[in-house]
């Protein structure tokens, strides 16, 4: 990590692990299917997350399910539908937010993201170009 990442206004994220929902704590088998939180928890996510909390981290979920412009699903926001699911699963305790923003954080966990070193092997594991930067 890089020394002073954070500006001092902002030093409570130091501790701050983001979390992307779909793909990592709930298994969004049907795809967008719907639009409502229909899956299982994914195996060991809820135990992570608790180990992290006491950890003394505080944990952020993001997604874009609970993007304002998302359309109501059974007369619920894509907040609400979020909310209910994690209440139901038992992990509403050990999260701090919700949002549809990349918040500040230490660790991004996200199952579409990529470890970025450089460019050049950036676009040859996605596309097999050697760019030859």
């Amino acid at each position: 990590m890089i020394e002073n990442e954070f500006p001092p206004e902002f030093k409570v994220d130091e501790s701050q692990i983001a979390i992307d929902f779909d793909g990592v704590i709930h298994n969004n088998n049907k795809g967008w299917h719907d639009g409502t939180c229909y899956g299982e928890p994914i195996e060991g996510s809820l135990k992570a997350i608790k180990h992290l909390w006491h950890s003394g981290h505080t944990i952020v979920i993001f997604t874009a399910k609970v993007k304002p412009d998302r359309p109501l699903v059974d007369e619920k926001t894509g907040m609400e539908l979020v909310q209910e699911w994690l209440d139901k699963y038992g992990y509403s305790k050990y999260i701090t937010e919700i949002t549809c923003e990349k918040p500040r954080a230490i660790l991004y966990i996200d199952d579409k993201a990529y470890r970025f070193e450089n460019w050049n092997d950036t676009i040859e594991d996605w596309d097999g170009t050697e760019l030859q930067i």
